[in-house]
C-alpha cells in the first residue's frame, strides 16, 4: 500500500481554507487561518480527498507525495 505525505508551504498559504472545506480530517485552518496538519502521514482512507484538497488550493500551497 502506497503511504502519502502532505508538505505544506506556509508563506504560500492566503488562507482560502478550500482544502479544510475537502478534506477537514486533514487539513485545519489555525487562527489566523492558515493551513497545517496534526499529522502529515495521510491516514488510510482519505488519499483521495487529500489530494482533491491540496489540487483546490488556488495559491498551489499543498502537495501530496508518495513516500
Amino acid at each position: 500500500m502506497t503511504r502519502l505525505r502532505v508538505v505544506i508551504d506556509k508563506p504560500a498559504c492566503c488562507g482560502y481554507g478550500l482544502c479544510a472545506e475537502i478534506c477537514p480530517d486533514v487539513y485545519k485552518l489555525d487562527a489566523n487561518g492558515i493551513v497545517y496538519v496534526d499529522d502529515p502521514i495521510v491516514p488510510e482512507g482519505l488519499e483521495d480527498s487529500a489530494r482533491e484538497g491540496a489540487e483546490a488550493c488556488p495559491q498551489s500551497a499543498l502537495a501530496v507525495e508518495e513516500i
